[in-house]
């Protein structure tokens, strides 16, 4: 561990995931202790705590790291970065700017390089209060084993055992990575969509890294034959396995929108699924699909429980856990992501789902998906091209701007839906399940045409 003692009333820490060890100081002292939050054979992640020691609000912060040659910042989050040469410039992602007395924030970032900060400066001044950058005692950090990045041509070969790190879903090599993907309509409803035919058409013709499978609670779903849904769920995931693709087992509640009324349920299901795919590393679990008249601290509580169910079995998945008004993050319902960056769910490696429909949630929705981005990991588990009753006309200038803006924060997706339902949502066009062809685009419609061009654009793996 390092520890600097830093000038101007802010300190800086870049502190592990465990518990640091600070020593006693006045009230008026400022200290700062380094180390990283985890590393890998050639990259590691820190997190970096803004302090304001001093008696009086501080209105911004800038934080500056020198990294040596070889060594770059990839990518940070909850701060806006910037760099000249081999310097690093953090300084606020905008809700995080204004610091009461005694207050801190943090924020983090993944580096490609083994190389550790050689100076750091907060506010213009030395971190240790010299007249120039603190220069870091070289010590040795906690380190992780090194992890050999997987080989191969499918997502799950190339990109294996995903992880969340800081705001972005990461790779077993450290990269943060996009999912691009279909989600599966009511399993009850369109089971004859998801054959040999269609799942290679959507491997190997449209180059998907997903499927999300949604297994409806309600409606005529899980609750009315739990061991034969279930069982649907399964197949599915091998089927995806074998393709390479990644998997989202999706708890599709909608109505009633309070997870916790399916608790029950959602502890027997994930425990016999997470126990049936533990062993696998394509297997994401979405735990509550879109919660709705229900206050965020009652998904959060949900979450809560839910989680160690599949923690038991599969300790290293990662969960998405479903946001207020319809996974809006809460504006569908007058709220916003604040509730949850103020009160996050107690667990690691989780995600939260924001789900969009382009003709109906434009540019107030994309605004806080924009600022929640720099504080919480997002994966757009499902949007549609059209309104957010799923028809309607397809509103593809505003569904290029969401996916253009997904693609810049590199969050992941999966659109609703893979299936021929009369509705203009659907990807393929009504008839075509159940049918010998799925390549191609013959069998598509508008929705189906654009969104399989969007996905098979080269991945950055």
């Amino acid at each position: 561990m390092r520890r600097w003692r830093l000038a101007a009333g802010v300190a800086v820490a870049i502190a592990a995931a465990s518990v640091a060890t600070v020593i006693a100081q006045p009230a008026n002292a400022e200290t700062a202790a380094f180390t990283v939050t985890g590393s890998w054979s050639n990259g590691y992640q820190g997190q970096v705590e803004v302090r304001n020691n001093t008696s009086s609000t501080i209105n911004t912060w800038r934080v500056q790291l020198t990294l040596p040659a070889g060594t770059t910042i990839v990518n940070s989050w909850s701060a806006t970065q910037s760099a000249s040469g081999s310097t690093w410039t953090f300084t606020p992602a905008g809700w995080n700017g204004t610091l009461a007395a005694g207050a801190s924030t943090s924020f983090g970032f993944i580096a490609s390089g083994t190389g550790r900060p050689t100076s750091c400066s907060v506010n213009g001044a030395s971190c240790d209060g010299s007249s120039g950058p603190t220069t870091p005692p070289v010590t040795t950090p906690p380190t992780t084993p090194p992890t050999t990045p997987p080989t191969g041509t499918t997502p799950v070969a190339q990109n294996g055992q995903l992880r969340v790190c800081g705001v972005k879903l990461c790779n077993a090599a450290g990269k943060a990575i996009q999912l691009r993907g279909m989600s599966t309509h009511g399993l009850q409803w369109f089971a004859d969509c998801y054959n040999d035919a269609s799942l290679d058409a959507l491997a190997d013709d449209w180059k998907a890294d997903l499927l999300r499978v949604s297994m409806y609670v309600q409606e005529g779903g899980y609750e009315t034959n739990p061991a034969g849904f279930t069982a649907q769920v399964n197949n599915l995931v091998e089927e995806a396995t074998q393709r390479g693709l990644y998997s989202i087992i999706d708890f599709h509640t909608l109505t009633p929108g309070d997870p916790n009324y399916n608790l029950a349920r959602a502890k027997t299901f994930f425990a016999e699924v997470s126990a049936r795919h533990a062993s696998k590393n394509n297997v994401i679990y979405e735990i509550a699909n879109e919660p709705n008249g229900v206050s965020w601290a009652g998904i959060k509580s949900y979450a809560e429980q839910v989680i160690p169910v599949i923690r038991a079995n599969d300790p290293d998945a990662v969960v998405i856990v479903g946001s207020r008004g319809w996974s809006s993050l809460g504006v569908s319902e007058g709220a916003t992501s604040s509730e949850i960056t103020a009160n996050p769910v107690n667990a690691s490696n989780i995600m939260y789902a924001f789900h969009f429909y382009a003709a109906s949630h434009k540019d107030n929705y994309r605004a806080e998906v924009q600022r929640a981005a720099a504080s919480l990991p997002l994966f757009v588990t499902e949007f549609g091209t059209v309104t957010y009753t799923g028809g309607g006309q397809v509103d593809l200038a505003s569904t290029a701007t969401w996916l253009d803006l997904l693609d810049r924060l590199q969050i992941g997706y999966a659109n609703w839906t893979y299936s021929d339902a009369d509705e203009s949502s659907a990807a393929f066009r009504p008839g075509t399940c159940g049918g010998p062809t799925y390549a191609g685009t013959g069998v598509l419609t508008e929705s189906g045409t654009y969104l399989r061009s969007r996905i098979r654009t080269a991945d950055n793996f």
